[in-house]
């Protein structure tokens, strides 16, 4: 077969629209091949691959916010509604009694213990210190130690084993003094 001007203008022009650098095709013993250069000349420290460095900052792991006691906090999670129309980020905390909320820093699966046949990290009335692990919660796949960010005793474990938990819904109630 033979390769006629028709086709190569053809070719040209196919080659001009698109994104391709460079094409070649083999009919038999005739080869054409088409190389589309840049009107600037590129170095080769242009053409290497570059590590491209994304910094990102820490997430604080747990919050903490004091309460006024067990029996004053909710036993149901509040409704959707109210959650959405006051943000747990930017309510007020609270300094009665001087215990301390041990909340949730993302939405996952709480779970009190490493494996369902080891005892759970902590109980009521355990002391815990701060950065001692008190629970996990698994999001996405992956299992997250939570630390406390306060030693004392705790009062309350207020999630269920096995549960969802959302961002900022209190975990535990911490007393700072015990």
């Amino acid at each position: 077969m033979k390769i006629d001007l028709d086709q190569i203008r053809e070719l040209l022009s196919v080659v001009s629209s698109t994104d391709v650098t460079e094409l070649t095709i083999e009919f038999g013993d005739q080869r054409i091949t088409v190389k589309k250069s840049s009107s600037i000349p590129l170095t080769e420290a242009q053409l290497s691959p570059k590590p491209i460095v994304i910094k990102t900052e820490e997430i604080p792991v747990v919050q903490t916010r004091e309460v006024a006691s067990p029996a004053a906090a909710p036993a149901v999670a509040p409704a959707p509604a109210a959650v959405e129309s006051a943000p747990v980020a930017e309510a007020p905390v609270e300094k009665t009694n001087g215990l301390v909320e041990i909340t949730s820093p993302m939405v996952g699966t709480f779970y009190r213990a490493s494996s369902p046949e080891s005892p759970p990290f902590v109980d009521v009335g355990d002391h815990v210190n701060e950065g001692q692990t008190v629970c996990i919660i698994e999001a996405m796949k992956l299992m997250n130690d939570m630390p406390s960010e306060v030693s004392g005793k705790i009062v309350k474990v207020i999630a269920e084993n096995g549960s969802t938990v959302e961002y900022g819904q209190t975990l535990f109630l911490v007393d700072p003094r015990g």
